[in-house]
C-alpha cells in the first residue's frame, strides 16, 4: 500500500528521510527533464519559506517502506492572472512507474493546494498524459529568454 508523508517543514522529514535524500531522489528521478541539485534544493526552501507571499509542501510516497516517489509544490503569491500554485517537482522511481503512484501523488497535492496550480512540461515528457488525464489542460506555450 502507498503512504504519502506531507512535508511542510525541515523537521517533518524526520525520522526516515533528509533533506538531501530527497534532492538526491528528485534529482536521479526526473531524469531529462530535472534540475540540477541546487535548484531542487532552492525550489524546497521557498516551500518551506514562512514569508507572506511564499510556502508549499512537499509529498514523499513510499511503497513497502521505500521512497518511490517526491513531489514539490511552491506558491506562487499571485492569483487569477497567475495560479496560486506551482507543482514544480513530480518523480516516481523508474522501477514502479505505470502502476498509478504518480496519479496518486499528484491527486494528493491538488487536494492540498490552496486555489489554482500551475506546471511546466515539456512537450515530449510522457507524464503530459497524465497530466490531461487529472484535469490538467494547456494554456499557454511558455517562452523564455535567458540573460
Amino acid at each position: 500500500m502507498l503512504k504519502i508523508r506531507e512535508i511542510y517543514k525541515l523537521e517533518d522529514f524526520k525520522p526516515e528521510l533528509t533533506k538531501e535524500e530527497f534532492i538526491d531522489f528528485l534529482y536521479a528521478h526526473l531524469d531529462q527533464f530535472g534540475d540540477p541539485k541546487d535548484q531542487i534544493e532552492l525550489s524546497i526552501d521557498y516551500a518551506f519559506s514562512t514569508v507572506e507571499g511564499k510556502g508549499g509542501f512537499l509529498l514523499a510516497a513510499y511503497y513497502d517502506n521505500k521512497l518511490v516517489g517526491g513531489l514539490v509544490m511552491n506558491k506562487t503569491g499571485m492569483s487569477g492572472y497567475i495560479p496560486d500554485n506551482i507543482l514544480v517537482y513530480v518523480a516516481v522511481d523508474a522501477s514502479v512507474r505505470g502502476k498509478g503512484i504518480g496519479a496518486q501523488i499528484i491527486e494528493k497535492s491538488f487536494e492540498l493546494a490552496e486555489g489554482d496550480i500551475k506546471l511546466h512540461v515539456e512537450y515530449d515528457n510522457p507524464a503530459k498524459r497524465l497530466y490531461e488525464r487529472l484535469g490538467m489542460t494547456s494554456k499557454y506555450a511558455e517562452m523564455r529568454l535567458k540573460k
